[in-house]
């Protein structure tokens, strides 16, 4: 089919989820829920709400709800842009997200519950603090002040602040190539990428600000550091916790921090895998395009993760709101939504066996073309039949 007619088809079958959009900002308020009902109750299996609706009610919602492909049409999106129906719920997540926060630490501090409900209790926190990073992701692209200041605010919890520095300067520009620490490679498992990407991007985040105040005649030390602000910003709020609740409190809190922050690097992981930007004549990296994303157009998990499954238009336009995010045809679809494909990455040969024959279809058996972990390489071309001496653009 012609691109324009299947642009027009489209748009033509597009309809703004105005209401659904509720949902987003709904989540921090619902998995409080669960919290205030293991308050009530004392039963701990009410904490299990959280991570049983990411890891099991969201792939089943997803299959039974399922995809929407169309796009809103050109002449609807400056004023879908300029709504603040859209942009005042993003903003409310964070509120919601600290509260849950607070009143999970306190409840870690004050309840009485088995180990393995403390392990329920990290898990629910750290799951609306991991979804709270699809909230600091759209408010931090953009360049009022109020929404840069929320996206670091919704990065405190997970002590990932540095986040907002990486993944505008960095990541956006290095995107599915060797170079990027949070583009994954084709054979490599989650469990090898989440070392790699954490440690890269904190490398990235720190050299990226060190550069741009350099420029400005400025200390790298300075309060204008954007790593040192969402940073103190995570000092001050667990500082504060540690004040009213003790120090123990401190041990829930980094557990799940770290789990909120793997939530956001297991999807990182699922965006580029095994993509990659190929080299033009001057041997430099051409410009990203959709083809260079994968992407889900499910509607729960775009619904709940403000569009993030609509990678490939974020991509190419980084301040284009969430609400006004488009499908593209030629962008690699995956073969459900985050949700469930999170879980799959957590499993390297149910991954592997999902995503390494789609990334060789992709590039039409040209592995040339693929994004491949060196480590991993012989195998990979061992087991697709298919020379190393045509292999470019995959320096380890």
């Amino acid at each position: 089919m012609h691109p324009v007619v299947a642009e027009k088809i489209l748009t033509e079958k597009w309809h703004d989820k105005r209401w659904l959009w509720l949902l987003s900002p709904s989540i921090p308020v619902v998995f409080t829920g669960a919290l205030l009902a293991f308050a009530w109750t004392g039963h701990w299996w009410c904490l299990l709400f959280p991570p049983a609706f990411v890891h099991l009610l969201m792939p089943l919602l997803d299959m039974a709800i399922g995809e929407d492909f169309s796009n809103p049409p050109e002449s609807a999106v400056v004023q879908l842009e300029q709504d603040i129906f859209y942009r005042a719920l993003v903003w409310a997540y964070v509120p919601f997200q600290i509260a849950g926060t607070v009143y999970g630490a306190w409840l870690s501090m004050t309840m009485s519950m088995p180990w393995y409900g403390f392990a329920a209790l990290v898990l629910s926190v750290g799951s609306f603090n991991g979804i709270g990073i699809a909230t600091a992701h759209e408010l931090g692209h953009k360049r009022a002040p109020l929404d840069r200041w929320l996206a670091k605010i919704a990065l405190a919890p997970t002590l990932y602040g540095h986040f907002f520095v990486e993944h505008n300067r960095g990541h956006h520009q290095r995107v599915a190539t060797p170079e990027d620490p949070a583009s994954a490679r084709m054979g490599e498992s989650f469990w090898a990428f989440l070392p790699r990407t954490v440690g890269g991007s904190l490398r990235s985040a720190w050299e990226l600000e060190r550069a741009r105040l350099a420029r400005q005649g400025k200390s790298v030390w300075s309060g204008h550091n954007d790593n040192l602000q969402a940073w103190t910003l995570s000092l001050v709020f667990y500082g504060a916790l540690a004040f009213w609740l003790g120090w123990p409190v401190l041990g829930f809190l980094v557990l799940q921090g770290l789990y909120g922050a793997s939530m956001l690097e297991v999807v990182n992981y699922i965006e580029h895998y095994g993509l990659l930007r190929q080299k033009d004549a001057s041997d430099r990296y051409v410009r990203c395009e959709p083809e260079h994303s994968w992407n889900s157009n499910h509607i729960v998990g775009n619904i709940v993760l403000y569009h993030l499954q609509r990678h490939s238009d974020h991509h190419a336009h980084p301040t284009r709101r969430y609400q006004a995010l488009r499908h593209f045809a030629q962008a690699p679809q995956l073969p459900a939504g985050y949700a469930a494909m999170i879980t799959a990455a957590y499993l390297p040969r149910l991954w592997f066996s999902l995503m390494d024959p789609l990334v060789v279809a992709h590039y039409a058996g040209d592995l040339s073309k693929i994004n491949m972990q060196p480590s991993a390489r012989q195998r990979l071309l061992k087991r697709w039949h298919q020379a190393p001496a045509s292999a470019t653009g995959n320096s380890p």
